[in-house]
């Protein structure tokens, strides 16, 4: 795939999708985290957990236009969110207690979380789209929109 076919309507349609998402789980992971006192892990984690399911059925039907029912596609679907998830926010917690070495533990953690979740949509969108939903049904679909 050319880096100039990732930015297309699909990619738009995944940011409109993300958005939502990201709304509803942003607030499920820093109520989790700030108010009910959940840590680093359990917070993000419950934010991806609750939301795949959102994804999936947004990506699969609104994103990427796909209508077969395929068990594969779910659980590679799951494995690029998982995978994403972990790298995503691996990533962050170090990177951000490097970068912020001086601020409280609360600030540098709100941040990890922060840029975990720009982490993980970047790696989310790359797996959806060149891995699970990439199965010649989206194109069957944006030849009949022509």
């Amino acid at each position: 795939m050319k880096a100039a076919n990732i930015f297309d309507r699909v990619f738009f349609r995944f940011i409109i999708a993300g958005i939502i998402n990201t709304l509803a789980g942003s607030a499920i992971m820093f109520v989790f985290y700030n108010f009910a006192h959940a840590g680093y892990w359990v917070s993000s984690a419950c934010n991806y957990f609750i939301t795949s399911v959102l994804s999936f059925f947004l990506n699969k039907y609104f994103t990427f236009g796909v209508r077969r029912r395929s068990f594969a596609m779910i659980v590679s679907f799951a494995v690029v969110i998982a995978l994403s998830y972990l790298i995503a926010y691996g990533a962050a917690r170090p990177a951000v207690n490097y970068l912020l070495g001086g601020a409280s533990r609360k600030v540098r953690e709100n941040a990890a979380l922060l840029a975990g979740m720009c982490l993980f949509t970047g790696l989310n969108y790359l797996g959806q789209r060149l891995f699970v939903f990439n199965r010649g049904d989206a194109k069957e679909e944006a030849k009949r929109e022509k």
